[in-house]
């Protein structure tokens, strides 16, 4: 690595209040949440799967009510 690309990254890390390592760590740790995990061709394979059912579903506007009053603990109506 460059030291001029080295001081950037000191500049950031301490603007974040982190030493460089925090900060690397912190970096790398939010690009692997951001990329997939798994093999692409068996996730397409199972959402095709499920876009060939047929479920009863209710209003969405009713669905996001219950669900809400889920999160806020209350009974449903």
């Amino acid at each position: 690595m460059e030291e001029r690309e080295l001081a950037e990254i000191r500049q950031i890390a301490q603007r974040h209040g982190l030493t460089v390592s925090e900060w690397t760590r912190q970096v790398v740790r939010s690009a692997r949440r951001r990329e997939s995990v798994g093999d692409p061709a068996r996730k397409l394979h199972a959402i095709r799967s499920a876009v060939d059912h047929s479920f009863p579903v209710g209003d969405v506007s009713s669905m996001l009510a219950d669900i809400e009053r889920g999160y806020l603990g209350h009974d449903a109506a």
